[in-house]
């Protein structure tokens, strides 16, 4: 497995993400709320950070660079099988890279465990 993180990867839809939301299974890896879901196709991962917490695109975009990053990184932590994954930001401070990291790499061996 690679590590790129191309189109097909990212989660998109309407009716995917309100399924993935409903139906899906949420733990919390400080500082990331993980929702999860098995699917049949290929694992689909959303990254989220709020307008409520950080209202200047900058911070967001910055944040949503680093779990992408993280996730990139750390995606062969779930084996073969498929999911579908969001990551919420919810801290009120920016975070650094590693401590990003480390709840993603904690996130990720806990849905392959499951």
């Amino acid at each position: 497995m690679g590590y790129g993180f191309p189109k097909h990867s990212k989660l998109c839809g309407q009716v995917q993400i309100a399924g993935l939301y409903k139906d899906g299974k949420k733990f919390t890896a400080w500082p990331l709320r993980v929702t999860w879901q098995p699917t049949e196709g290929e694992t689909q991962v959303l990254v989220w950070a709020p307008k409520s917490l950080f209202k200047r695109a900058v911070k967001r975009n910055h944040l949503r660079r680093l779990m992408r990053e993280a996730y990139r990184l750390n995606q062969a932590l779930l084996g073969e099988k498929h999911y579908l994954i969001a990551f919420n930001y919810m801290d009120k401070e920016e975070q650094s890279f590693e401590t990003i990291n480390k709840a993603l790499c904690k996130s990720l061996k806990k849905i392959s465990e499951q």
